[in-house]
């Protein structure tokens, strides 16, 4: 089975020549960090692609564990829906603050958002396991 790299080289498919392949693992990769970067409704056809961080992405007064859980359910749903190359999902989601040195004397925070997912490969059986990382407010990746 072929896997194609995100982002399509719609280029090279106009040319009917041969688009730029990938792994399994790399795809499903891709794949979760497409879902973890678009918004619920970015596409017309499927306003259930997506994820909630974008809902959360300037929420400062929230507590961590409530984004916590919120990030997860959302990924959690939106993998179960949407990545049917893998099976027993597990969604880990951590947020913790960082401390950037900016140019003048103050220093600015962020929230990082740690996303590991992890779970089985159902065409081979093996493991599978990848991370996310995002800051939020507004989000960086």
């Amino acid at each position: 089975m072929r896997y194609y790299k995100l982002p399509l080289t719609v280029d090279k498919i106009l040319l009917n020549e041969e688009a730029n392949t990938c792994s399994l693992e790399e795809s499903i990769s891709k794949f979760i960090h497409l879902i973890a970067t678009s918004h619920f409704g970015e596409l017309d056809y499927d306003a259930s692609f997506g994820c909630k961080i974008w809902n959360v992405d300037f929420d400062n007064l929230s507590g961590t564990d409530k984004l916590k859980n919120s990030i997860s359910k959302s990924i959690s749903k939106s993998l179960i829906l949407h990545e049917k190359r893998l099976e027993k999902i597990m969604v880990d989601v951590s947020v913790i603050q960082d401390e950037f040195k900016g140019k003048t004397k103050h220093n600015r925070v962020k929230k990082r958002v740690d996303i590991k997912v992890s779970g089985t490969k159902k065409q081979t059986n093996e493991s599978f396991s990848c991370v996310e990382s995002f800051y939020i407010a507004p989000l960086a990746y």
